[in-house]
């Protein structure tokens, strides 16, 4: 399906106006001379309530749409379609020489569940105070779908012509899977989102009291995958209790995997990144990173940065348990215990594996181990010369002095279904967060306005700089 003109349109064209007259007057290659624009685009995006519930999605890709049309975008650059009518995906391509092969620019347009109840603020609402932005998706992801739009406007008003197509894919469904947008427009219209490399989510600014720290490349993320565990016993009535209770069962089971620890596996993303790591701390805590690089690792250093849940999470596969259910009466013994168990596994790894040790981690032939799905092998993407290169040079002009980390993301993007398509992708976003207190699906999500527009500028820049 195809976007029409939409209502606020007058509205867009009236900024947009104003915009090119500012523009006129100012430095083109400072992005934030256009703060304006991008400051509309944002606070649209954060007021769609795009999350599982509204089912209003194609809303939001709709009203990205329109902003681009208003730009002098000609419709066959503009797609709309999704796997259902509620879940929209907009994707826009700004044309090039073609010399080189498109960039995917991605980003998704759907947010975690926010309740009013639970906020300070309303959560659908672009509330701000002298430092911050407040709103769901603020971070997560609309400040990259609103910086990816500004940018593809001020290209157009520019007149710049890259020496490769540029391909912003604005996509629904990422937090809550089902009917996911970018494997959707993968399975279905391969051609739209095709290229050399995408940038995606997944790398952030890292700040330290207020200061920069480190930028980070996403390169590689952990596989989710789900197994459960279940206890099942004849039962009776619960004044006459025994030793074989389901309950308890699965009870010594869950705690056998709590204590268990799969074996560290570090691969080659992560031992460039703990050497970095080790660059941009001091003292013992230096010293325990660059001993992660040793063989075998010596034991006090990897106990002390194992008891970091962020650093652990990175070293090796972890399963958790996170859903429970059992019983089916107050005064009865248990008939069935189930706890759903969410592995999350180092890249390249097979849930096949992953069940054969949980199997022999709970060690009790009565109770029964399954994989329920999830866990699609995904290979790191290539640490090239090229993305490495584009992202240390921007950093260095914006932010001197600070490190590029390469990371692997402990939690889960749609680069992964990208990179299972071939399409190596990378997260930067230039977004300083507090690394302390990202904020990312609580309560309260922000972000620091001058991170926004830096943000703004290093994408902007980064995609100039990899298109020379």
């Amino acid at each position: 399906m195809r976007t029409q003109i939409s209502a606020h349109l007058l509205t867009i064209l009236f900024v947009l106006s104003l915009l090119v007259v500012q523009t006129a007057n100012a430095q083109r290659t400072i992005p934030e001379d256009d703060r304006e624009l991008l400051y509309e685009i944002y606070k649209e995006l954060i007021e769609y309530k795009t999350t599982i519930d509204e089912e209003n999605n194609t809303i939001a890709a709709e009203g990205m749409a329109a902003w681009l049309q208003a730009a002098g975008f000609a419709e066959e650059d503009i797609f709309i379609g999704g796997a259902l009518p509620h879940k929209g995906n907009v994707v826009a391509r700004y044309r090039g020489t073609g010399a080189k092969e498109p960039i995917v620019m991605m980003a998704h347009l759907d947010v975690v569940t926010a309740e009013r109840a639970d906020w300070n603020l309303d959560p659908f609402v672009l509330n701000e105070d002298d430092e911050y932005y407040y709103g769901r998706g603020t971070i997560d992801d609309k400040a990259m779908g609103a910086i990816f739009i500004a940018n593809l406007i001020r290209f157009k008003r520019e007149g710049y012509v890259p020496d490769r197509d540029f391909i912003v894919a604005l996509t629904s469904d990422e937090e809550s899977g089902g009917s996911n947008g970018i494997g959707w427009l993968l399975d279905n219209h391969p051609g739209l989102i095709q290229g050399a490399l995408a940038i995606n989510e997944g790398g952030y600014g890292l700040l330290q009291d207020g200061q920069p720290l480190a930028n980070t490349i996403q390169i590689a993320e952990k596989i989710y995958a789900t197994f459960r565990v279940t206890a099942k016993n004849p039962g009776g009535h619960s004044s006459l209790p025994r030793d074989d209770n389901a309950i308890y069962d699965l009870a010594e089971a869950l705690l056998k995997i709590r204590d268990f620890k799969f074996p560290v596996e570090l691969n080659d993303v992560m031992r460039v990144s703990f050497q970095r790591q080790a660059q941009i701390n001091s003292g013992e805590r230096a010293a325990d990173f660059r001993a992660l690089l040793e063989s075998p690792i010596p034991q006090d250093s990897l106990d002390r940065l194992s008891s970091e849940a962020a650093i652990n999470a990175q070293l090796r596969t972890t399963a958790v348990a996170t859903l429970l259910d059992g019983g089916h009466a107050p005064n009865a013994l248990p008939q069935t215990a189930v706890a759903n168990v969410n592995v999350r596994m180092l890249p390249g790894s097979d849930p096949q594996d992953v069940l054969k040790t949980l199997i022999t981690v709970v060690d009790n032939p009565e109770l029964l181990v399954e994989y329920r799905g999830g866990g699609s092998i995904t290979e790191p993407s290539a640490l090239s010369e090229e993305i490495m290169a584009a992202v240390e040079t921007v950093t260095e002009a914006m932010w001197p002095g600070v490190t590029v980390m390469p990371t692997m993301s402990t939690g889960a993007t749609d680069g992964a279904r990208m990179r299972r398509a071939g399409i190596p992708t990378y997260g930067t976003s230039g977004l300083f967060v507090d690394r302390n207190d990202m904020r990312i699906h609580g309560q309260d999500e922000r972000l620091l306005k001058e991170s926004l527009y830096g943000g703004y500028k290093f994408l902007y820049s980064l995609a100039k700089e990899l298109s020379k």
